[in-house]
């Protein structure tokens, strides 16, 4: 990449073997469910999160807001974490288009909803209140440092859910990061969950996609759903043969993201003025803060770096910085940020 770009793992381009794959797959009319490589594609992914069928849609946020209008209707209630993607970054659109009302519940620093209060969030049987109908989870937990959450988690969320006849969706756009984290298999996780959506571009390098799962029942409804939100694609397979490399090649080195993550949060840690514990990176994300010894704001910074040293990072939230590594960030580029931070901390002693 002509710029090193630490802002995300979004900003991944295909591998080589990626743009083969799309320029000779094979492809139909996907509404007509003729399109030979998505099949596959939904098929695998399926097979892999131990669900019945998969459907190949756009993007996270659309595969996460089918979930939510599948599952439940107009006057429920979602009881969803307060740093989740679904409820801060995805435009309220369980509200918007759904009119399901969030029911935010705060964290611990994996990401995980108090347990008692999950529980005594579900309300009765009662006219004046919303109805709940649901409950969304997040593995990696992209609020909390890309955190692993355990299986346990899930297992009890399970437990919570079942006898009030809730479902519960899983947001995995980084799941695959966090199993590897856990050195655990998906299947053992997502057997917690009645649906599940995975990223293809993010870590994976796919251009574009994600895959939902669930039963065959759910399923059906999402493609209707998907027809609706306009997500509907044709001869989509040229994107889904790239998917189909992210599922099965590029979720086996994510290891590799994880140990250059950890290694640029201990030369991060190193510098005066940054405000880090490496013992809280456990995937592909390092969020550091910058103490108040240090002059200039953090958007001088962050332009300083990119224009004299060619390095991107990003600006999580007030002085607050993420870098994320993924398949496209080398050794080289690793020690290149921390050399960038060094000298520009000097400048703003």
């Amino acid at each position: 990449m002509d710029i090193i770009d630490f802002r995300s793992d979004t900003v991944t381009w295909p591998t080589p073997a990626m743009r083969a794959a799309m320029a000779a797959a094979s492809v139909g009319d996907d509404v007509y469910g003729e399109d030979p490589t998505i099949i596959a594609l939904e098929n695998r992914a399926a097979e892999r999160l131990g669900k019945e069928a998969g459907l190949f849609v756009s993007s996270g946020t659309q595969g996460n807001l089918i979930a939510a209008l599948c599952h439940g209707q107009r006057g429920d209630e979602a009881i969803v974490a307060e740093d989740a993607h679904m409820f801060c970054w995805e435009a309220g659109g369980m509200a918007v288009l759904g009119g399901i009302t969030p029911r935010p519940l705060p964290t611990d620093h994996l990401g995980r909803m108090d347990l008692t209060q999950m529980r005594e969030a579900i309300r009765g049987d009662n006219p004046h209140w919303p109805r709940s109908r649901l409950i969304l989870t997040e593995n990696s937990s992209g609020g909390n440092q890309g955190a692993a959450i355990p299986l346990s988690y899930f297992e009890k969320v399970r437990a919570i859910a079942q006898p009030h006849n809730l479902k519960v969706h899983l947001d995995g756009a980084r799941l695959f990061n966090a199993t590897t984290a856990l050195g655990c298999d998906p299947q053992e996780m997502t057997q917690h969950v009645d649906s599940v959506s995975i990223c293809l571009s993010k870590g994976l390098c796919a251009p574009v996609g994600s895959v939902l799962v669930g039963d065959r029942d759910f399923i059906h409804q999402a493609r209707r759903t998907r027809k609706l939100l306009g997500g509907g694609m044709r001869q989509a397979g040229i994107l889904a043969a790239a998917g189909l490399i992210a599922l099965e090649t590029m979720t086996q080195r994510l290891e590799e993201d994880h140990l250059q993550a950890q290694r640029l949060a201990k030369g991060l840690a190193q510098i005066p003025g940054v405000i880090l514990d490496p013992t809280q990176v456990q995937t592909n994300m390092v969020f550091f803060d910058l103490d108040d010894t240090v002059n200039g704001s953090p958007t001088e910074i962050i332009e300083q770096i990119e224009a004299n040293y060619g390095i991107r990072i990003g600006l999580y939230s007030g002085r607050t910085f993420r870098a994320v590594t993924h398949y496209w960030i080398q050794p080289g580029h690793v020690d290149a940020l921390i050399q960038a931070f060094k000298a520009v901390f000097k400048a703003h002693p």
